[in-house]
């Protein structure tokens, strides 16, 4: 990614990634709307492979996505699961480098239908893709190594501890904005692991990234939340620019899961404590 705004704009080396791996996630459908090959699910929306619904992401970044037990999981995964089971299709996840994702060139090439990977909306990305109902909002948090003495960001900083963040992402843009120079990392894990190793002593990243972290009890015993950074930035779903079926699609699933329970569900299974203001975000908030 470059400069733009957003919790989750990514770049990570393509060498990360694995372009055109197909993974079909957990929970989904089998049945195709056509029944004889056709490329037009139900409500009329056009889809690039019949009989599924084809989502770019980028693994692992979880508890949104990652490969558990074989299967790709999580609550990005599970909610586009429950647009899949609308359109009577199933959902086939390709995990993609994710410096396309700004662009929408994956959508554009007709490659995947939509893309899903606890992406920020931003007016920038606005201008490539178009996005769904925003559906989490998110804070970053910042981690530290318990050994390292400090209480806050303002401690990291005063007392010179290397910090890290994921490249390209809001979080390494706040640190730079505050006069840090972090060292960036690729991925989640890869941000993680420097904690770990003792590369970085705190780390600036998506809490809900924080929390799958923290359930670990080994995590859980060496590294500690000294800071919640709220950025007032939301995520949401992107495809095609003009494809409003599947935008329509998109948000009827997301307001019925709101609606029945089935979202509160999920954020509890994949997310943590439930917070009832990530449920009814304002789709009018923007990243900053």
């Amino acid at each position: 990614m470059n400069t733009l705004p957003g919790r989750r704009i990514r770049v990570l080396a393509a060498t990360t990634a694995t372009a055109g791996l197909m993974l079909v996630a957990a929970a989904c459908t089998s049945t195709d709307d056509g029944g004889s090959g056709s490329k037009t699910a139900a409500g009329g929306v056009e889809l690039v492979k019949a009989g599924q619904l084809t989502t770019c992401t980028h693994l692992p970044y979880p508890p949104f996505q990652s490969e558990i037990d074989g299967k790709v999981q999580g609550f990005d995964v599970s909610l586009i699961d429950l647009v899949a089971k609308n359109l009577g299709v199933k959902q086939v996840i390709t995990d993609t480098p994710f410096e396309n994702f700004k662009t929408g060139a994956f959508l554009n090439s007709g490659q995947c239908d939509l893309a899903a990977a606890g992406m920020t909306i931003t007016d920038e990305r606005k201008k490539n893709v178009d996005f769904s109902d925003p559906y989490f909002d998110a804070t970053q948090a910042v981690l530290v190594d318990k050994g390292a003495g400090v209480a806050s960001l303002a401690d990291v900083k005063s007392k010179g501890v290397k910090l890290g963040a994921q490249a390209q992402t809001t979080g390494e843009d706040y640190a730079k904005k505050q006069g840090f120079d972090p060292v960036s990392f690729e991925s989640s894990d890869a941000v993680l692991n420097g904690l770990r190793t003792g590369q970085v002593k705190a780390v600036i990243i998506d809490y809900p990234v924080v929390q799958g972290w923290l359930k670990d009890k080994a995590n859980a015993g060496a590294f500690k939340v000294v800071d919640n950074l709220n950025t007032g930035e939301q995520y949401g779903f992107t495809v095609k620019k003009g494809n409003t079926k599947l935008v329509d699609a998109i948000n009827k699933a997301l307001a019925d899961a709101k609606s029945d329970g089935t979202y509160k569900k999920l954020y509890e299974k994949w997310i943590g404590p439930y917070d009832a203001s990530a449920a009814s975000p304002s789709a009018s908030a923007s990243a900053s």
